[in-house]
């Protein structure tokens, strides 16, 4: 088992790793709109969406993954009427390969962004 950390993605704030890789899978934690720097984008859900699929990028290349590599993608969002925008955006980074996922409503999610998705990768 092997923790993965870049400086291009925002660090954990908490007690976890930016993801985890268990023989030839990778686990990313749930990735919110912080830049690397740390600052919440605060623009509409599509921009908040562009900025975790920022910081997915930079996870899975750190993983030896990418996207063409994900199996399984778990989308939470604040409210469900913004799932045909975040449908849009994610269209864009999974437009010929098309993993496994699922989207659900949620409460609240950290620091109040409106989006959250984490995956799951084959490394290369």
């Amino acid at each position: 088992m092997r923790s993965i950390s870049t400086s291009k993605a925002p660090a954990a704030i908490g007690p976890y790793s930016q993801g985890i890789i268990v023989n030839n899978l990778f686990y990313s934690s749930g990735q919110i709109p912080l830049t690397a720097e740390g600052s919440m984008i605060e623009g509409s859900v599509e921009d908040q969406t562009h900025q975790v699929f920022n910081n997915l990028t930079a996870v899975l290349e750190e993983a030896g993954a990418s996207f063409d590599t994900v199996v399984k993608a778990t989308v939470f969002i604040k409210d469900m009427n913004d799932f045909g925008a975040v449908n849009e955006v994610y269209g864009q980074y999974f437009d010929t390969h098309k993993p496994a996922r699922s989207c659900v409503e949620v409460a609240r999610l950290p620091k109040d962004a409106l989006v959250e998705i984490e995956v799951i990768a084959l490394v290369k």
